[in-house]
Protein backbone atom coordinates (compact mmCIF):
# COMPACT_ATOMS: atom_id res chain seq x y z
CA UNK A 1 0.00 0.00 0.00
CA UNK A 2 1.48 3.39 -0.95
CA UNK A 3 1.83 6.44 1.28
CA UNK A 4 -1.54 8.21 1.36
CA UNK A 5 -2.76 11.59 2.57
CA UNK A 6 -4.62 9.98 5.45
CA UNK A 7 -1.63 7.91 6.56
CA UNK A 8 0.63 10.96 6.32
CA UNK A 9 -1.78 13.02 8.41
CA UNK A 10 -1.76 10.39 11.15
CA UNK A 11 2.04 10.18 10.99
CA UNK A 12 2.33 13.95 11.32
CA UNK A 13 0.16 13.90 14.44
CA UNK A 14 2.47 11.29 15.95
CA UNK A 15 5.41 13.46 14.89
CA UNK A 16 3.89 16.47 16.65
CA UNK A 17 3.32 14.49 19.86
CA UNK A 18 6.92 13.26 19.73
CA UNK A 19 8.21 16.83 19.46
CA UNK A 20 6.30 17.82 22.58
CA UNK A 21 7.73 14.83 24.44
CA UNK A 22 11.30 15.42 23.29
CA UNK A 23 11.35 19.19 23.85
CA UNK A 24 12.97 19.26 27.32
CA UNK A 25 15.83 17.00 26.24
CA UNK A 26 16.35 18.93 23.01
CA UNK A 27 16.43 22.24 24.89
CA UNK A 28 19.03 20.80 27.26
CA UNK A 29 21.20 19.46 24.45
CA UNK A 30 20.91 22.69 22.49
CA UNK A 31 21.83 24.70 25.58
CA UNK A 32 25.21 22.99 25.86
CA UNK A 33 26.60 24.95 22.92
CA UNK A 34 23.68 26.90 21.48
CA UNK A 35 20.64 28.98 22.37
CA UNK A 36 18.83 26.17 24.16
CA UNK A 37 15.61 26.72 22.24
CA UNK A 38 15.42 23.81 19.80
CA UNK A 39 12.71 22.12 21.82
CA UNK A 40 10.75 25.36 22.01
CA UNK A 41 11.02 25.73 18.25
CA UNK A 42 9.75 22.23 17.61
CA UNK A 43 6.86 22.57 20.07
CA UNK A 44 5.74 25.67 18.17
CA UNK A 45 6.12 23.83 14.88
CA UNK A 46 4.20 20.86 16.23
CA UNK A 47 1.31 23.09 17.22
CA UNK A 48 1.36 24.67 13.76
CA UNK A 49 1.23 21.26 12.08
CA UNK A 50 -1.70 20.18 14.26
CA UNK A 51 -3.55 23.37 13.35
CA UNK A 52 -2.88 22.69 9.66
CA UNK A 53 -4.21 19.16 9.99
CA UNK A 54 -7.32 20.41 11.77
CA UNK A 55 -7.96 23.17 9.27
CA UNK A 56 -9.35 21.10 6.45
CA UNK A 57 -9.36 18.05 4.22
CA UNK A 58 -6.48 17.77 1.76
CA UNK A 59 -6.92 15.93 -1.51
CA UNK A 60 -3.22 15.42 -2.22
CA UNK A 61 0.13 15.28 -0.45
CA UNK A 62 1.22 18.57 -1.97
CA UNK A 63 -1.65 20.45 -0.37
CA UNK A 64 -1.02 18.78 2.97
CA UNK A 65 2.68 19.60 3.05
CA UNK A 66 2.05 23.15 1.86
CA UNK A 67 -0.32 23.76 4.77
CA UNK A 68 2.30 22.41 7.17
CA UNK A 69 4.98 24.61 5.61
CA UNK A 70 2.87 27.75 5.92
CA UNK A 71 2.04 26.95 9.53
CA UNK A 72 5.67 26.33 10.48
CA UNK A 73 6.76 29.53 8.72
CA UNK A 74 4.40 31.52 10.92
CA UNK A 75 5.35 29.62 14.06
CA UNK A 76 9.11 30.00 14.07
CA UNK A 77 11.83 31.98 12.35
CA UNK A 78 14.68 30.08 13.97
CA UNK A 79 17.28 28.34 11.84
CA UNK A 80 15.89 24.86 12.51
CA UNK A 81 12.34 26.10 12.07
CA UNK A 82 13.31 27.56 8.72
CA UNK A 83 14.79 24.23 7.60
CA UNK A 84 11.64 22.45 8.69
CA UNK A 85 9.51 24.89 6.72
CA UNK A 86 11.77 24.42 3.71
CA UNK A 87 11.45 20.64 3.95
CA UNK A 88 7.66 20.79 3.96
CA UNK A 89 7.64 23.28 1.09
CA UNK A 90 10.04 21.20 -0.99
CA UNK A 91 7.80 18.16 -0.56
CA UNK A 92 4.73 20.29 -1.30
CA UNK A 93 6.12 21.41 -4.65
CA UNK A 94 7.33 17.97 -5.67
CA UNK A 95 4.13 16.20 -4.64
CA UNK A 96 1.64 18.74 -5.92
CA UNK A 97 -1.29 16.80 -7.37
CA UNK A 98 -0.07 13.46 -6.00
CA UNK A 99 -2.60 11.67 -3.81
CA UNK A 100 -0.14 8.87 -3.05
CA UNK A 101 3.58 8.14 -3.06
CA UNK A 102 5.15 4.74 -3.54
CA UNK A 103 7.52 3.72 -0.77
CA UNK A 104 10.39 3.09 -3.15
CA UNK A 105 10.10 6.71 -4.33
CA UNK A 106 10.66 8.05 -0.82
CA UNK A 107 14.48 8.29 -1.01
CA UNK A 108 14.29 10.69 -3.96
CA UNK A 109 11.92 12.98 -2.04
CA UNK A 110 14.18 12.95 1.01
CA UNK A 111 17.20 13.69 -1.19
CA UNK A 112 15.40 16.72 -2.62
CA UNK A 113 14.68 17.95 0.90
CA UNK A 114 18.30 17.40 1.94
CA UNK A 115 19.59 19.30 -1.08
CA UNK A 116 17.24 22.21 -0.38
CA UNK A 117 18.27 22.40 3.28
CA UNK A 118 21.96 22.26 2.43
CA UNK A 119 21.61 25.04 -0.11
CA UNK A 120 19.59 27.25 2.23
CA UNK A 121 21.51 26.64 5.44
CA UNK A 122 25.00 26.30 3.99
CA UNK A 123 25.73 23.05 5.79
CA UNK A 124 27.27 20.08 4.03
CA UNK A 125 27.53 16.43 4.86
CA UNK A 126 30.14 15.85 7.54
CA UNK A 127 29.43 19.10 9.39
CA UNK A 128 27.66 17.15 12.19
CA UNK A 129 24.12 18.37 11.61
CA UNK A 130 20.67 16.95 11.00
CA UNK A 131 21.67 16.59 7.35
CA UNK A 132 24.00 13.72 8.23
CA UNK A 133 21.22 11.72 9.86
CA UNK A 134 18.82 12.47 7.00
CA UNK A 135 21.43 11.33 4.50
CA UNK A 136 22.05 8.13 6.46
CA UNK A 137 18.33 7.39 6.59
CA UNK A 138 17.63 7.94 2.91
CA UNK A 139 20.61 5.84 1.83
CA UNK A 140 19.52 3.04 4.17
CA UNK A 141 16.08 2.76 2.57
CA UNK A 142 17.16 2.87 -1.07
CA UNK A 143 16.01 -0.19 -2.98
CA UNK A 144 13.32 -1.14 -0.46
CA UNK A 145 9.56 -0.84 -0.87
CA UNK A 146 8.59 -2.32 2.50
CA UNK A 147 7.86 0.42 5.08
CA UNK A 148 8.74 -1.73 8.08
CA UNK A 149 12.04 -2.76 6.52
CA UNK A 150 12.72 0.86 5.60
CA UNK A 151 12.02 2.10 9.12
CA UNK A 152 14.22 -0.51 10.76
CA UNK A 153 17.08 0.16 8.33
CA UNK A 154 16.79 3.92 8.68
CA UNK A 155 16.68 3.72 12.49
CA UNK A 156 19.81 1.58 12.63
CA UNK A 157 21.62 3.91 10.22
CA UNK A 158 20.67 7.00 12.20
CA UNK A 159 21.81 5.44 15.48
CA UNK A 160 25.17 4.54 13.92
CA UNK A 161 25.54 8.03 12.47
CA UNK A 162 24.88 9.71 15.80
CA UNK A 163 27.41 7.43 17.49
CA UNK A 164 30.01 8.18 14.81
CA UNK A 165 29.61 11.94 14.95
CA UNK A 166 29.65 12.04 18.75
CA UNK A 167 33.45 11.92 18.52
CA UNK A 168 33.56 14.66 15.87
CA UNK A 169 33.37 18.46 16.25
CA UNK A 170 30.48 20.56 15.00
CA UNK A 171 31.58 22.52 11.94
CA UNK A 172 28.70 24.93 11.40
CA UNK A 173 26.32 27.06 13.42
CA UNK A 174 26.94 28.48 16.87
CA UNK A 175 28.51 25.22 18.02
CA UNK A 176 31.37 25.61 15.53
CA UNK A 177 32.78 28.35 17.76
CA UNK A 178 33.26 25.71 20.44
CA UNK A 179 34.37 22.91 18.13
CA UNK A 180 36.58 21.16 20.67
CA UNK A 181 33.89 21.34 23.35
CA UNK A 182 31.42 19.80 20.92
CA UNK A 183 33.51 16.62 20.71
CA UNK A 184 31.77 14.02 22.86
CA UNK A 185 28.41 15.77 22.60
CA UNK A 186 25.48 14.75 20.44
CA UNK A 187 24.24 17.29 17.93
CA UNK A 188 20.73 18.28 19.05
CA UNK A 189 19.43 18.37 15.48
CA UNK A 190 20.51 14.78 15.00
CA UNK A 191 18.74 13.72 18.18
CA UNK A 192 15.63 15.60 17.08
CA UNK A 193 15.71 13.69 13.81
CA UNK A 194 15.95 10.39 15.69
CA UNK A 195 12.82 11.30 17.65
CA UNK A 196 11.08 12.30 14.42
CA UNK A 197 11.98 9.04 12.74
CA UNK A 198 10.86 6.96 15.73
CA UNK A 199 7.48 8.67 15.70
CA UNK A 200 6.85 7.67 12.10
CA UNK A 201 6.79 3.95 12.80
CA UNK A 202 3.41 2.36 12.19
CA UNK A 203 1.29 2.59 15.32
Amino acid sequence: MPITVDATSHALRRWADAMDHAAPELNRLDGQLGDGDLGVTLVKSAAAVRNALDAGQYIDLGQLFKACAMGCARASGSSFGTLLTLTFMTLAKRLDGHATLEWDALPAELQAALDAMSQRGGAKLGDKTVLDTLDAALKAIEGSSDPKVQHAAASAAVDATIEHFRTQPNRIGRARMFDQKSIGLDDPGMIAFRYMLASLADA
